[in-house]
């Protein structure tokens, strides 16, 4: 009966041993898929000097507990490559094709740093992908345009780098895409349409060698920036359906053709259209409440409206200008009124309403340089206004002064 007893106790501790040993379930473990692939990437990329982000990589671990990976189950459903703290260095090499087999991911992320070489074709097989953001290092090469199969994508934002070679149709045809940052490239060619149906917010294409017209893009759109390339023809047809744009920049490039009065209408907080062909008298249809109105450096002509006297910064330098200025534009800047910054120079107006005895406000910038007037006040304006305080006689045929 003793013997018994012992040889259940031996039994017991023999089947308790064989529980503690046991391996995990295989749900806790990461899938070899995603492991290889982890490899892969952490191969292909290294810290810059001062970064430490890959010293947590260490693969006789669970690679769920490495820094900048977040698993969801087995697979991995997020990758943040690179130390996120403001200042730190970033990461050089270059993304590894075996990205594409993360088949669960749902973001990546590449901090600013000096990783080279092509976006990865194979990305396109993530379809779950919702946020592609490696803006500010020095990848080159195409936008693939397999990329036009993520039908999930939000945010594609591969700003700052040295991509090349024409936007894909197919990227603008993304049904889910909400964010399109490819500023400060080297993208050439056409912007392709959008659906009116697309979701997009924000389009950011500055600062490449764009080139054609602007086509017709979704309403939906809340910030269109696009100075700074090589774009042509006019906008007048396709500013007015843009009713939720909150920032408009259009600046630095071969723009011609008038403005709607609507534009001005836009719940905009910054209007940017300095430094293209653009003709005609601007005529808002009702006052002007956008903080920066930026027309300077285009062929804008007619009498100044008053109705944007409530405009903060208002540069319209540079242009065809005559008649007199507005006295509701010097009052509010005068009258210390919302208006703070208010430049005319280099235009052919030809009278203003302020007493010579006036002090301006320490608060606000006004510049009358080289019109058909001498400047009732002395103001400082910018040194590239030039030293002239008036045009020649002859330039001002209705100038009596």
């Amino acid at each position: 009966m003793a013997m018994a007893a012992r040889l259940g106790a031996v039994v017991v501790c023999v089947v308790l041993a064989a529980v503690a040993v046991a391996p995990r379930p295989a749900a806790g473990i990461l899938n070899p898929v995603d492991f290889l692939a982890l490899q892969a990437v952490r191969r292909s990329l290294d810290d810059m000097p001062g970064s430490a982000f890959f010293d947590g990589w260490d693969f006789t671990a669970d690679p769920c507990g490495f820094p900048g990976v977040f698993c969801d189950g087995d697979r991995v459903a997020a990758l943040a490559l690179g130390d996120p703290r403001a200042g730190s260095p970033g990461l050089t090499g270059r993304l590894d094709p075996a990205l594409g087999r993360l088949s669960a991911l749902t973001e990546l992320s590449l901090v600013p740093g000096r990783v080279e070489g092509e976006l990865p074709s194979s990305l396109a097989a993530c379809s779950n992908l919702r946020f592609l953001a490696v803006s500010k290092n020095l990848i080159s090469g195409g936008i693939p345009d397999g990329f036009g199969a993520l039908s999930n994508l939000r945010t594609l934002d591969v700003s700052f780098n040295q991509i090349s070679g024409a936007i894909p149709p197919s990227i603008a045809a993304l049904p889910s895409i909400t964010n399109l940052i490819l500023c400060h490239n080297q993208l050439t060619g056409g912007i392709p349409s959008f659906q009116d149906s697309s979701p997009l917010l924000r389009l950011d294409l500055k600062h490449n060698a764009l080139s054609g017209g602007v086509p017709s893009l979704p309403p939906s759109l809340q910030y269109l920036s696009l100075s700074a390339n090589q774009l042509t023809g006019n906008v007048d047809s396709v500013l007015p359906r843009l009713t939720r744009l909150n920032f408009l920049d259009l600046s630095m490039n071969q723009l011609e053709g008038p403005i709607p009065p609507s534009v001005f209408a836009l719940p905009l907080s910054v209007l940017q259209l300095q430094r293209n062909f653009f003709s005609g008298p601007v005529q808002p249809a009702n006052d002007v409440s956008i903080p920066m109105v930026d027309l300077s450096y285009n062929r804008f002509w007619g009498q100044l409206s008053p109705l944007l006297a409530g405009v903060g910064q208002l540069y319209l330098n540079n242009n065809r200008f005559t008649g007199e200025v507005p006295a509701r534009l010097v009052q509010e800047l005068v009258g210390s009124g919302g208006l703070q910054v208010l430049y005319l120079q280099h235009n052919f107006l030809s009278g203003i309403e302020i007493s010579p005895a006036s002090s301006l406000p320490s608060t606000v910038s006004l510049c009358l340089m080289y019109n058909c007037m001498v400047p009732p006040v002395y103001a400082p304006c910018p040194i590239k206004a030039g030293s002239q305080n008036t045009r020649p006689a002859d330039q001002c045929p209705e100038w009596r002064g």
